[in-house]
């Protein structure tokens, strides 16, 4: 049962995630690492396994992957995972959207992998550029107008997008909402936009969709609004990263926004813990209630280049972490490096994630 008092049986290390004297770390915890735990000092490394059956880790290049909207202006992102919670896709847009888009079964919050543009949506124009997150309410009417071929992970929740509740660190720590990006109101007037036979085109996107609404006059021609329900961009430049000298912190400290059953971190570059014999690289864990997807944006691990654009799927249940050589390197390496150069979205799910027939056929097979 969940008490103050945490037993210590056989052999173990005196302090959490520290002097591990050639153990494994393996952590067995509830609720994303905020409900009960046990940490297992085991003699082998638990990833060291053979995976037959769907239940096994992904990786897969998003460069290798092929979302219509890369060669059609008419076409849209790419599933890639999905259940009943949220859906997690990749766009690739080169060219600008030739109709309004309304995404009506839940919020959008999509990152900027590569690439800058404009977003014309009812609430007024957004720039966006490589490290925004753009969030989108759900049923808002926007169009995407790129300067270059952009990327984005995209992420669909099936409840509302919001702001974790505020902790002891207060109101604007990690993330603080006055750094945000909010647009003014730009109505654009009749015969301006892509028509079709005078009409503008507004595609809706649900599922059995989409449905297509054909408009006499611009969808976006709002004069002015007030409330607390609009589109923002946030650029992860301007996210405040919380860090321990010495202790390695679990994922959870770096919570962006959640909707239900969905939780949005961002890992960033941050001085690296300081204090002799503490781990720096996440511990071994099993994500006993959440599937786990990182997406690697930038940056590199104490040296070891971080391929860009690469998405990493962990099902709940399975052993997964960094490669035991990583791990030996950054405590070997430990005076060499005192930051880590990474830039990571992390999205954890509370029911199980499926992977697309696409991702599947582009899996690199590492498992």
């Amino acid at each position: 049962m969940e008490s103050f008092v945490h037993l210590r049986k056989g052999n173990t290390p005196r302090r959490l995630h520290a002097d591990l004297n050639g153990l494994k770390d393996d952590e067995l915890g509830r609720a994303g690492f905020t409900g009960r735990t046990a940490n297992m000092f085991r003699r082998n490394d638990p990833t060291a396994y053979r995976s037959v059956g769907p239940l096994r880790p992904l990786d897969v290049l998003s460069s290798e992957l092929k979302p219509s909207d890369a060669t059609d202006a008419h076409g849209g992102p790419l599933l890639m995972f999905s259940n009943a919670d949220c859906l997690v896709l990749l766009s690739r847009r080169s060219q600008e959207m030739p109709f309004c888009v309304r995404y009506v079964d839940g919020d959008v919050l999509a990152f900027v992998h590569t690439g800058a543009g404009l977003l014309e949506t009812e609430f007024g124009p957004l720039r966006y550029r490589a490290g925004d997150w753009v969030y989108i309410p759900k049923a808002c009417t926007w169009r995407q107008i790129p300067d270059q071929e952009s990327t984005w992970l995209m992420i669909q929740a099936t409840d509302e997008f919001r702001v974790p509740p505020a902790g002891y660190l207060g109101r604007h720590f990690p993330f603080d909402p006055s750094q945000a990006v909010i647009p003014d109101p730009a109505p654009i007037d009749d015969g301006v936009g892509p028509q079709v036979d005078g009409e503008y085109e507004v595609r809706l996107i649900h599922d059995g969709g989409p449905t297509t609404l054909y408009y006499q006059h611009h969808p976006l021609d709002v004069e002015g609004w007030r409330g607390d329900n609009f589109p923002f961009t946030f650029n992860i430049d301007d996210y405040n990263v919380i860090t321990s000298d010495s202790v390695h912190l679990p994922p959870t400290v770096h919570l962006f926004m959640e909707a239900t059953g969905v939780y949005i971190m961002n890992f960033l570059p941050k001085p690296a813990e300081g204090v002799a014999g503490t781990e720096r690289t996440p511990w071994y864990h099993r994500n006993v209630d959440y599937d786990e997807i990182a997406f690697f944006h930038s940056g590199s691990l104490y040296g070891i280049p971080m391929p860009p654009g690469l998405v990493s799927h962990a099902p709940q249940g399975v052993h997964h972490g960094a490669p035991e050589k990583a791990r030996e390197r950054a405590r070997r390496k430990f005076d060499d490096y005192d930051r880590v150069d990474w830039s990571v979205i992390a999205i954890d799910t509370r029911r199980r994630l499926i992977p697309s027939e696409e991702v599947l056929a582009n899996d690199l097979g590492q498992h």
